[in-house]
């Protein structure tokens, strides 16, 4: 019987990427990029905070 394992998975930490979005906007007013920037982290924690809520379920 041989012994099957599941890939290992990196999800990233909502809280590491929730600093990021708050140092972002501890910088004051956003310029453009800081914007896209802001909006790329907010789809990056919304995907870590699925992710962390699938592999507690």
């Amino acid at each position: 019987m041989s012994e099957t394992t599941e890939p290992t998975v990196q999800v990233a930490d909502p809280a590491v990427i929730n600093c990021r979005i708050r140092a972002l906007l501890g910088r004051g007013e956003l310029t453009g990029a800081d914007r896209e920037e802001y909006g790329r982290l907010l789809l990056e924690w919304e995907a870590a905070v699925r992710a962390a809520q699938e592999l507690a379920a």
